[in-house]
């Protein structure tokens, strides 16, 4: 599999001003925010969404440099990621995240919501700072869309007659939003065309919706070294994802498991069974290839450059990660 990282070839000098601008961002002003934002953005990551938005920088600006207002949007890319993260961990109670403890574990509950709304409120601030509106409404719409799909889970939790339709409508919400609308936002840095912006749009949909149902795929078959948290733990707190609706139409048993919120001893283990013996895996794989596909298809219209190239090669990597 190749690693996130190497595809980030055109984009490694940008990436390295970003993170050394990240905490600065933040500001000292309050050092327990401060230590927590620090915590976080030293927690690594692979940076996969501001490296997106810096190539499709570069990849709109082929005869120039890109420009400090698009830098300064892979910024506030990563700080609204990075707030939905602290405000996920909160709600889902996760102690580890990506291999090291999350901020609520270490800071408390409380802090933790305070340093994921400083974040959203720092990067609406430094948005509101780029003056173009049409960028300002796209990643205003993303901070709306990301509440909307916690909100969704929430209230879809052990709903087995939930529709794939709704599923992808929730992943858009919390993962695809946020890479579609800031692909765009960076195409309108550059000036591109009307079309061009909804090429960009519809590349970062895709590859988004792509990446949670491999997320949710990786949940049954990845290993807890791996994922940065226990395999199967988003069934357990009922969050239904492509594999388990798939499941669903040919496990009959596996309705009433969930119905009953895996209520008795070893009911968990059994429909994480069922899920497997399931064609369920593989139609979740089709449905992430399908999307991935679509998604090389719309930066396949950008002329041809090196930074192309690694945004193509991305969709093949959503992919291999299952492999």
């Amino acid at each position: 599999m190749t690693p996130a990282t190497s595809l980030f070839t055109p984009v490694e000098a940008d990436l390295q001003i970003l993170a050394d601008n990240l905490t600065q961002l933040v500001g000292n002003r309050h050092p327990i925010l401060y230590a927590a934002a620090e915590h976080l953005f030293g927690a690594g990551g692979k940076r996969i969404r501001p490296a997106i938005v810096l190539l499709i920088s570069r990849a709109t600006m082929l005869e120039q440099d890109i420009t400090p207002r698009h830098r300064r949007l892979a910024e506030i890319t990563e700080m609204i990621h990075t707030a939905s993260l602290v405000h996920d961990d909160v709600v889902d109670e996760s102690n580890v995240r990506r291999g090291v403890p999350t901020v609520h574990s270490l800071f408390g509950n409380r802090i933790a919501v305070l340093a994921g709304d400083f974040l959203f409120a720092q990067s609406s601030w430094y948005l509101a700072n780029l003056d173009n509106l049409d960028v300002v409404k796209l990643l205003s719409e993303v901070i709306m869309d990301l509440a909307a799909g916690e909100i969704q889970q929430g209230l879809n939790r052990f709903d087995t007659n939930l529709s794939t339709e709704t599923y992808l409508k929730k992943s858009y919400y919390k993962t695809a939003s946020l890479i579609a609308n800031s692909s765009k936002a960076a195409g309108l840095l550059s000036e591109v065309s009307q079309k061009s912006a909804e090429n960009l749009y519809n590349y970062g949909k895709h590859l988004g919706l792509a990446f949670q149902i491999v997320d949710d795929i990786l949940d049954f078959t990845g290993s807890t070294d791996t994922l940065g948290k226990p395999a199967g733990s988003d069934l357990k707190s009922g969050n239904l994802t492509a594999p388990v609706l798939f499941a669903l139409e040919e496990q009959p048993y596996l309705e009433v498991l969930i119905e009953r919120e895996f209520a008795q001893e070893g009911d968990l283990e059994q429909a994480i069974g069922l899920i497997l013996d399931s064609q369920g895996i593989q139609k979740a794989r089709e449905l992430a290839a399908h999307h991935a596909k679509a998604s090389a298809e719309h930066i396949a219209t950008l002329e041809p450059s090196e930074p192309r190239q690694a945004l193509i090669n991305m969709t093949d990597y959503v992919l291999s990660r299952l492999y």
